[in-house]
């Protein structure tokens, strides 16, 4: 297996799993870069091969399949899933790199179930949307083989970057990173809900115009992205708990970060704006929501 970017074949075979919509997108910048990129259709339902057909991926089937035939995996899935595709990769014996929002502490365990089975590990996180432009998402790895990864997505519209420190440096910056950003929408959506609990939301929105105009279309934004993305956010709401306290840190923020989303229902994503927020702000204080 190559260790270094000097190494690394300029077209590799790359296991995907699973092509969701940031993974297919990630998978779209392989194969536009010259890479034989494969998935597994087994269990997958028919949005998944849309996306993949669309990203140019090849269908090798299984999940064992995959780890026979390619080179390196890459591991891109809710949070809550991420030790089962380490697991359904057992006996992989090439480059493994698990890019999901998990702890540290998670990754290491990521990196123990693969390396046992003969695979070398990488770490990694990715910071913004599906990467459709340059300039949008980055990709920051972490290892002794992470310059070896950063040089597949060279010339493509995933920034690849190394992320220095330990070897699961790059999980830490996205728990740091998210903790901020999705962190902050589920709390933004928990005042509000406060306040329209208590009967102030209209003085808390005409002091928000004078003093924070941003916040009311914030929390609209966030009540949008908690009904389409919450559901795979507890799980990494959760992880960022468990970094902040193997870190000596509180982690009260983001478990109750983790319940706001964990509330907020899964609902067509048209229902943006304020009838957007209505459904959420009624299921994060339900009882309230009863009086109105």
């Amino acid at each position: 297996m190559p260790n270094s970017a000097m190494d690394m074949p300029s077209a590799s075979v790359i296991g995907l799993l699973h092509p969701g919509e940031m993974g297919a997108s990630v998978g779209r910048c392989l194969t536009d870069a010259g890479h034989v990129v494969l998935w597994a259709s087994q269990g997958r339902g028919p949005e998944t091969a849309a996306r993949a057909r669309a990203a140019g991926l090849e269908d090798a089937g299984t999940t064992e399949e995959v780890a026979g035939r390619a080179e390196i995996i890459l591991s891109i899935c809710p949070p809550h899933v991420a030790l089962d595709v380490a697991w359904a990769a057992q006996g992989f014996g090439g480059l493994f790199i698990d890019a999901n929002a998990i702890s540290p502490a998670t990754a290491r365990e990521v990196a123990l179930m693969v390396e046992d089975g003969g695979a070398t590990y990488v770490d990694g996180g990715i910071i913004g949307p599906p990467p459709a432009a340059a300039g949008s998402t980055r990709l920051y790895l972490s290892g002794p083989d992470a310059p070896a990864v950063c040089a597949l997505f060279a010339g493509t519209p995933l920034d690849a970057r190394v992320a220095g420190g330990s070897a699961t440096a790059a999980s830490a910056v996205k728990m740091a990173y998210a903790g901020w950003t999705k962190g902050t929408a589920a709390l933004l959506l928990a005042l509000r809900a406060l306040a329209r609990a208590e009967g102030v939301e209209d003085t808390l929105l005409q002091e928000w115009a004078l003093s924070q105009p941003a916040l009311a279309d914030r929390s609209r934004s966030a009540a949008q992205a908690a009904t389409a993305k919450g559901w795979r956010w507890v799980a990494e709401m959760e992880e960022i708990a468990a970094t902040m306290s193997a870190a000596g840190l509180p982690d009260g923020f983001h478990q109750g970060a983790a319940e706001i989303f964990r509330r907020a229902p899964r609902t067509n994503t048209a229902a943006a704006g304020d009838l957007g927020l209505d459904v959420v702000l009624a299921a994060l204080a339900p009882a309230w929501a009863d009086e109105r």
